[in-house]
C-alpha cells in the first residue's frame, strides 16, 4: 500500500510545504493538490515541486472543461519536469454546478471529453504533431468547425524525460468508471467503502478492464480518505459529517448528484434522500445529523493501531493501491504527527 497526502483547496499551502522534509523521511509517497473553485492547483504544485526531493505530486483534480486538452498536456509535462518524484495528472469532470456556475461553460459529454483529452495528452507527450478530429475537439481547428483554416499541426517543443505521464481519473458513475478502467493509469473514487465498493463498481471495473490495453499495466486505485491516528475529537468527527452532508446533500441538484447516488448504492437510499432534502431546504445541521454512523466508519481511516491495520488491509483487499490521507486532527503539528505515525505503523507491517 502506498500513502499520500491531500492538500485541501482551502488549507494553507505552507502547512504541507514546511513539513516536506519530515514527510520524505517518514516515507510519504505522494502529495495531491485539490482544485475546486479555489486557488488553482497548478501554482501550488509548482511550489511543492521546488520543496520536495522525491515525493510524487498529483492533481486532485484538474477539471476537464477549464483548460484546453493541449494546455492540460503542457501543464502536466511542465510539472513532471519540475517534480523530482514525478507528476500524476489527475483529471475529472467535476459537476454542472461548478463548471457552469463558476466557469460559465457548458457541462456536456463528460465521457466523450474525457476520452478525447486522454488521447490528445498522450499524443502531445509523444511529441507528435497534434492532429485530432473528435466530436468535441478539433486540432487544428478547421474552417468547418469554426476556425480560420490557418492552423497547422504542431508538436510540443520540449523533450520529455517521461513521455508516459500517468493519468488518474476521478469517476463515480458506472459508465465513467468502466471507461477509466479501460483507458487510464489510475482511478480516484471518493467516499470509497471497501466493504461495499464492489457492489457499486465491480461490474464496471471488470467491463473496462476487459478492454484495457496491456501497455497500461494494472489499474492503480487512489482513494482519498479522512484519517486520524487514534480516536478523533468530536469536533473532527463533526467536520467529517459536515463534509459528507455537503457533498451528499448539496453538491448537485436532485437527480444530478453523483455523491448522493454512490451513498444510495451503498444501501443508504432513504438516508441519502433525506440528507439531500434537508440540505437543499437550508436545514444543514439536520442534514449533518442524518449522516449514518455506519457510513462515516465505512469511508474513513480512524482509530487505534489495531483498527488502522485492519482498515488498511480492508482497503488493500478491495484493490486500493494508495490511500490519500486527509488528516482531521485539530492542529498542524498533530496532523503531521498522525501521518508520520501511520507511515511508521505501515512500515512495521511490511517488515
Amino acid at each position: 500500500m502506498r500513502f499520500g497526502l491531500i492538500q485541501d483547496y482551502s488549507a494553507d499551502i505552507a502547512e504541507v510545504a514546511d513539513s516536506v522534509e519530515t514527510y520524505e523521511t517518514a516515507g510519504l509517497d505522494t502529495i495531491a493538490v485539490a482544485e475546486a473553485y479555489s486557488f488553482d492547483a497548478v501554482s501550488r504544485l509548482g511550489y511543492l515541486a521546488a520543496k520536495t526531493r522525491r515525493i510524487g505530486l498529483m492533481s486532485n483534480i484538474f477539471q476537464l472543461y477549464t483548460r484546453t486538452p493541449t494546455l492540460t498536456a503542457m501543464t502536466a509535462a511542465s510539472l513532471d519536469s519540475l517534480a523530482p518524484g514525478g507528476f500524476t495528472l489527475g483529471l475529472g469532470a467535476s459537476g454542472p454546478q461548478v463548471i457552469e456556475g463558476f466557469h460559465g461553460v457548458p457541462y456536456d459529454a463528460p465521457l466523450g471529453r474525457t476520452r478525447e483529452i486522454v488521447e490528445i495528452c498522450r499524443q502531445t507527450w509523444r511529441r507528435e504533431p497534434v492532429v485530432h478530429d473528435g466530436r468535441r475537439y478539433s486540432i487544428p481547428l478547421t474552417r468547418e468547425r469554426g476556425g480560420s483554416g490557418l492552423g497547422k499541426p504542431l508538436k510540443l517543443i520540449n523533450h520529455l524525460a517521461r513521455p508516459d505521464i500517468p493519468i488518474s481519473i476521478a469517476a463515480l458513475g458506472r459508465q465513467s468508471v468502466a471507461q477509466v478502467a479501460e483507458i487510464a493509469d489510475g482511478w480516484q473514487p471518493i467516499f470509497f467503502d471497501p466493504q461495499r465498493a464492489s457492489k457499486v463498481w465491480g461490474e464496471s471495473l471488470e467491463a473496462g478492464t476487459a478492454k484495457r490495453g496491456s501497455e497500461l499495466g494494472p489499474l492503480a486505485i487512489q482513494v482519498q480518505v479522512f484519517f486520524a491516528f487514534g480516536d478523533p475529537s468530536p469536533e473532527a468527527v463533526m467536520r467529517i459529517r459536515s463534509y459528507l452532508a455537503l457533498y451528499i446533500g448539496g453538491m448537485g441538484a436532485k437527480g444530478k448528484n453523483f455523491y448522493n447516488d454512490v451513498v444510495s448504492s451503498y444501501g443508504f437510499e432513504a438516508e441519502a434522500a433525506e440528507i439531500q432534502d434537508l440540505y437543499l431546504a437550508g436545514r444543514h445541521a439536520e442534514a449533518v445529523a442524518a449522516i449514518p454512523d455506519e457510513l462515516v466508519q465505512g469511508v474513513t481511516l480512524l482509530g487505534d493501531p489495531d483498527r488502522l491495520r485492519q482498515r488498511i488491509a480492508d482497503f488493500e483487499a478491495a484493490g486500493v493501491t494508495e490511500l490519500l490521507l486527509a488528516p482531521v486532527a485539530e492542529t498542524a503539528e498533530q496532523r503531521l504527527d498522525d501521518v508520520v505515525a501511520l507511515l511508521a505503523l505501515a512500515a512495521r507491517g511490511r517488515d
